[in-house]
Parts: C-alpha cells; sequence; structure tokens
C-alpha cells in the first residue's frame, strides 16, 4: 500500500474529481475510476518506495514503468497516468507532465470485444434467412467471408452435426444448425432445379456453379453496417476469455495461424488482467466514496 502523503492525498483528489467531476470535467463512471485506479496503484506503489510526491516522478520513471506492460493492461495505465499528471498539473501540485509524450497504441478494432449496441445493430440488419446464416457461421465458427461464400453442400453433414469450413472440421453450433436449416428450405424452394452446389447462391449464381461474389456480402451486410472480421474477431476473443489465452487453443478451435491466435491470446489476458485489478482494489481509503450534498 502507498503510504507516501504526497501521493496519498493528491491520488484521492483526483479519484473525487473523477468520480464527482467539478467545473472543468464531467464524472466518470464507477468502472472507469476502477479501472484507473487499478491501473496506476502498482506503479504509485512502486514509485512511492523512493520517492515522496509527485512532483519528483520523471519521464524515465513513467518509461521504465510501462515497458513490461502490453496490450489493453499498457493502454489503460497511460491513459491513467496522462489523467493523473494533467489533473495534478492543473492544480499546481507538480511543476512538469511526465505524461505529455505518452501516446497509445491503437488496438485493431476486431481484437475488442463488441459493444452491446454493435450486436443489436447487427441484429437488426441481419433479418433475411441468408444474411443471418452468414453473420451466425462468423459469430459462432469465426467463419471468415471467403470461406462462407466457398461453402458447399458437400461441407455439411446435418444428421451428425458437423461442418468443414476452409477444410477444417469441427462441430456445427445449434444457431447455424438451424440457419441453416432456415435456409437451405428457402434455396430449395427458390431455386428447386439449381446445380450449384454452394450453400449461398442468388439468382445470378443459381444459373452457374460458381460461389456468390464479394461483391454480394458487401451488399447485403458491409454496406448496411455488419463488419463480417468484426463478428468473426468477438468469437475468437469470447473463447479465449471464457477457456483461457491459450493461442494453441485458439489456432486448433478456429484454425488459426500462430501469429493471430498469439494476438488474441494477449488481448484476452490483458483484459483478464485489467478484471482481476478492479475485483482486488482495496476496500479502504483509496476507494472515494461519491460526496453527498
Amino acid at each position: 500500500m502507498v503510504s507516501t502523503a504526497g501521493f496519498a492525498s493528491d491520488v484521492r483528489a483526483w479519484l473525487l474529481v473523477l468520480l464527482d467531476g467539478d467545473s472543468r470535467a464531467k464524472p466518470r463512471s464507477h468502472a472507469c475510476v476502477y479501472v484507473y485506479f487499478g491501473g496506476v496503484r502498482p506503479l504509485l506503489e512502486n514509485w512511492a518506495t523512493t520517492r515522496g510526491h509527485l512532483r519528483e516522478i520523471t519521464v524515465t520513471d513513467v518509461t521504465a514503468a510501462l515497458s513490461p506492460l502490453r496490450g489493453w493492461q499498457r493502454r489503460n495505465a497511460i491513459a491513467a497516468l496522462r489523467s493523473l499528471f494533467r489533473f495534478a498539473k492543473k492544480r499546481g501540485l507538480i511543476f512538469a507532465n511526465p505524461t505529455t509524450r505518452l501516446r497509445m497504441e491503437d488496438i485493431p478494432r476486431s481484437l475488442l470485444p463488441m459493444t452491446d449496441a454493435e450486436v443489436l445493430a447487427v441484429q437488426r440488419i441481419a433479418v433475411p434467412s441468408a444474411q443471418r446464416l452468414i453473420v451466425a457461421l462468423a459469430a459462432v465458427h469465426a467463419a471468415r467471408a471467403t470461406a462462407i461464400r466457398r461453402l458447399t453442400l458437400d461441407d455439411l453433414d446435418l444428421p451428425n452435426r458437423r461442418i468443414t469450413i476452409a477444410g477444417h472440421g469441427q462441430r456445427l453450433g445449434e444457431l447455424p444448425h438451424q440457419t441453416l436449416l432456415t435456409w437451405l428450405d428457402q434455396r430449395r424452394a427458390t431455386w428447386p432445379k439449381t446445380l450449384n452446389r454452394h450453400v449461398l447462391i442468388n439468382a445470378k449464381t443459381a444459373l452457374g456453379t460458381g460461389p456468390v461474389s464479394p461483391e454480394y456480402l458487401k451488399r447485403h451486410l458491409l454496406h448496411q453496417g455488419v463488419y463480417l472480421e468484426r463478428i468473426r474477431g468477438d468469437r475468437v476473443l469470447h473463447e479465449a476469455l471464457t477457456v483461457g489465452a491459450d493461442p494453441l487453443h485458439l489456432a486448433l478451435v478456429f484454425n488459426l495461424s500462430h501469429t493471430t491466435a498469439s494476438s488474441y491470446a494477449a488481448i484476452a489476458q490483458n483484459l483478464l488482467d485489467d478484471t482481476a485489478a478492479v475485483e482486488e482494489l482495496p476496500l479502504n481509503q483509496w476507494r472515494p466514496r461519491r460526496r453527498t450534498s
């Protein structure tokens, strides 16, 4: 626990402003306050062993403290430190801000969990059975757009609930199974005599044997705001968060390259670490209570 009085009083004042807001800043959510504190707490505890006040923290100190951090853990720590030292600078608690030159690395959106708003948007848009099938394959099996377009009837084993996607056989999930049955019924009713063996067909490809074009997916999903790579990435990340941040497991389940699987595993581990840090926050003077008028 940080025992230095200079740290304790200044950090507590910062957390209270985050929680309550002031004339220059809106109040933040409790979750944001906890994540910010969880991000800076270990750094402050380390600095408190050799420093007596925030004004003594240098750019070198900040750089050294952040060097072992990666992904979201580093991003959250940088955001929290920038907020803390901006607060201290505005109130004359420090002479120079050691976080001025800090920059947060961009994390691809496909490696971040989907928001509730994004999920609801997909549900509103993907209503036709073909669209629902495409989304289901991406959401449950993390299928890529190309693999979905090239999926054939020969890749399906509906009685045994099996599917082969891009040469990778796996058990067919409940949602894709139901959407497949619905789409195949519609497919047979609309094009009963087609010789095309691809699962997804349209009025044009029903007359031939080729797959639907990439433009087909763009027109029906991408141009309406549904990003298959976003959905696919969310599925892989969910697996990593649920089962464990094991790149080998992800590579085997979703037929990913080692590099891609490692990226998802690293992001998942950082998210898990952030959650653990929030849950371990102390219930003492370091957790400020919202002040009442």
